[in-house]
């Protein structure tokens, strides 16, 4: 198993809600031991040069090999966090992105790999079952009680 720590300088990244049936896709956080401590929507880092909306489709393409579409404009959130001990900052582009029609329709839980060749897996979470004292963490922090706002 890849030992995961942020890097000591802030990051851009942009990530991508999908919803099916009002639950949010997203993809397991483990810690040192392999255990799910948290899940986070799917996304990845802006290369110097690209956009956060070209990003996200990227991201998208490669991790899913789905062309997503972006609906509208995104939520920015700054990340300040700690993971196993050490501190990660980002900057978060968070677009709502439509999957093609049938893309993953069957699917529950997903499985893909990130660049450095790491299995990773993703399946849609209830916001309900989220952010609890014995269940996973959504990430980032605060992103739960943003989406749960009236709109």
């Amino acid at each position: 198993m890849t030992t995961w720590r942020p890097v000591p300088r802030i990051r851009f990244k942009a990530l991508g809600l999908h919803w099916r049936d009002g639950r949010l896709l997203a993809a397991e956080v483990l810690d040192d031991a392999g255990r799910v401590k948290g899940v986070r929507p799917l996304g990845g880092s802006v290369e110097f040069g690209e956009t956060a909306e070209a990003a996200v489709i990227r991201e998208f393409h490669e991790e899913l090999g789905i062309a997503v579409t972006i609906l509208g404009p995104p939520v920015f959130m700054e990340n300040i966090y700690a993971h196993e001990g050490a501190q990660g900052h980002e900057v978060l582009a968070i677009f709502d992105v439509a999957f093609p029609n049938e893309a993953l329709s069957g699917a529950i839980r997903v499985e893909f790999h990130e660049d450095d060749g790491s299995r990773c897996f993703a399946e849609w979470y209830d916001l309900d079952a989220l952010d609890l004292p014995d269940g996973p963490q959504l990430y980032p922090e605060g992103l739960k009680a943003h989406l749960l706002r009236p709109r």
